[in-house]
C-alpha cells in the first residue's frame, strides 16, 4: 500500500463513518462506499452523515462514493461494515478483485444459514485475501466525538495486524493486537443477544444487582458456547469479550440495547427494530445461536430465554423466575484452573 493509496471502508452506517473518520484524521486517505447513490452524495454535499451520525462533521479526506468497483480496485486494504445479511451478496460478484487485498471485517453477525462468522465468509468469497476483525468496546458515536477508546484487530496474519495498527491508532483511539481471529469475532458477535436482555431489565425497573448477574452470566454463557467450537476462553476475558459485553449491555447508545429497552416499554419486536432504524444484529444472531446451540448441545438458558420473549410469547420475569429456580452450576466452569496457583 503506497502513502497515498486510498482505504476503502465498505457502508455507510455509524460505525463505518466513524471508522472513516479516524483514518483520515491519521492523514489516511479515505473512500467511503455505500450502496444509495443519493446518500453519497448527500454526505458529499453537506460532509455529515444525517441518517447514522447526526452532527458528526465528516473528514474532508473521506470521500464518500458509489461506485464499487472503482473502491475495490483503488484499495489494498479494505475495511467491511456491511449488515451481515448483505455482505455476501454485495463482495461475492467482485471475487477477483479481492485477491492478495487486506480485508477487516467490522460487523459482529453470524449468517444465518451457514453459521458463518463475517470473516470466515470473507475467507470463502476471498481465499487468497488476508483476513482480519476489528471488535472490542466501540460505539459508534463516542469514536466519532473523540471519546478514549481501545479495540482489537484479529488475524493470523502479523502484518495485516500491523498494517490495521498503523492506520487507524491514534490520540484517542487505540488498537491492540490479538492472533485469535474467532475468539474474537464470536465475541462481538455473540454479545448483542445480551445487550438485549439489558436494555429489557432496565426498561423494567429491575435493580443494579439483576444487571450485573445477567451481564456476569452472559459472559460464561458465551465463553462456555465459544469455548465448544475452539475459541481461546482468555480472549473473553478481553476487550472483545467482557469489554464488549459491558459496554453493549449498560450503554443506551447501544442500537441492540435499545431495541431491548423498548421492548421492555411494550413494543412489540418489529415496532422496536423500526424505531431503531439500523439494523440491531443481535435479533439476527439470536435465531441462528439458539439452534447451534441445540445442535452442539452447549447449555446456554438466557440464550433460550430470550427466544422465548421475542418467538415464543414469554414475558422477562417469566424466564428470570425460571432461571432462578434452575439448579445451581458452578460459577466460572469454561476456564480449566490447571496451571493456576
Amino acid at each position: 500500500m503506497t502513502e497515498q493509496q486510498p482505504v476503502a471502508v465498505l457502508g455507510g452506517g455509524s460505525f463505518g463513518t466513524a471508522v472513516a473518520n479516524l483514518l483520515a484524521q491519521n492523514g489516511v486517505p479515505v473512500r467511503q462506499w455505500m450502496r444509495d447513490p443519493a446518500q453519497a452524495e448527500a454526505m458529499r454535499v453537506n460532509r455529515e452523515n444525517p441518517r447514522y451520525l447526526k452532527g458528526i462533521r465528516l473528514h474532508d479526506g473521506v470521500e464518500p462514493v458509489n461506485d464499487l468497483l472503482g473502491t475495490l480496485q483503488a484499495s489494498a486494504l479494505i475495511f467491511v461494515a456491511l449488515p451481515s445479511s448483505a455482505l455476501r451478496s454485495v463482495l461475492a460478484p467482485h471475487a477477483e478483485l479481492l485477491r492478495g487485498k487486506g480485508l477487516v471485517s467490522l460487523t459482529k453477525g453470524i449468517e444465518a444459514q451457514s453459521f458463518k462468522l463475517m470473516s470466515q465468509i470473507l475467507e470463502e468469497i476471498a481465499p487468497d485475501a488476508r483476513i482480519g476483525v476489528l471488535s472490542g468496546p466501540n460505539l459508534a458515536r463516542e469514536i466519532a466525538e473523540h471519546a478514549l477508546t481501545a479495540t482489537v484487530v484479529a488475524s493470523e496474519d502479523e502484518q495485516l495486524c500491523q498494517q490495521v495498527q498503523a492506520v487507524l491508532h491514534g490520540r484517542t483511539f487505540r488498537v491492540y493486537a490479538s492472533a485469535d481471529r474467532f475468539g474474537v469475532e464470536l465475541g462481538g458477535a455473540l454479545k448483542n443477544i445480551y445487550a438485549i436482555i439489558a436494555g429489557m431489565a432496565v426498561a423494567l425497573g429491575m435493580g443494579e444487582n439483576t444487571k450485573s448477574m445477567l451481564i456476569t452470566r452472559a459472559l460464561a454463557e458465551m465463553t462456555r458456547f465459544a469455548v465448544s467450537q475452539g475459541a481461546n476462553p482468555m480472549t473473553f476475558l478481553g476487550l472483545a469479550g467482557v469489554g464488549d459485553l459491558i459496554v453493549t449491555c449498560s450503554s443506551p447508545k447501544s442500537r441492540n440495547y435499545q431495541v431491548g429497552h423498548a421492548l421492555g416499554q411494550g413494543l412489540s419486536l418489529e415496532q422496536a427494530v423500526n424505531r431503531l432504524g439500523e439494523v440491531a444484529e443481535g435479533v439476527n444472531t439470536l435465531k441462528v445461536l439458539k439452534a447451534k446451540a441445540q445442535e452442539v448441545q452447549v447449555y446456554m438458558p438466557l440464550v433460550a430465554g430470550l427466544h422465548a420473549i421475542l418467538f415464543e410469547g414469554r414475558t422477562l420475569n417469566q424466564v428470570i423466575e425460571h432461571l432462578m429456580r434452575a439448579e445451581p452450576k458452578t460459577d466460572v466452569d469454561f476456564i480449566s484452573i490447571s496451571g493456576f496457583n
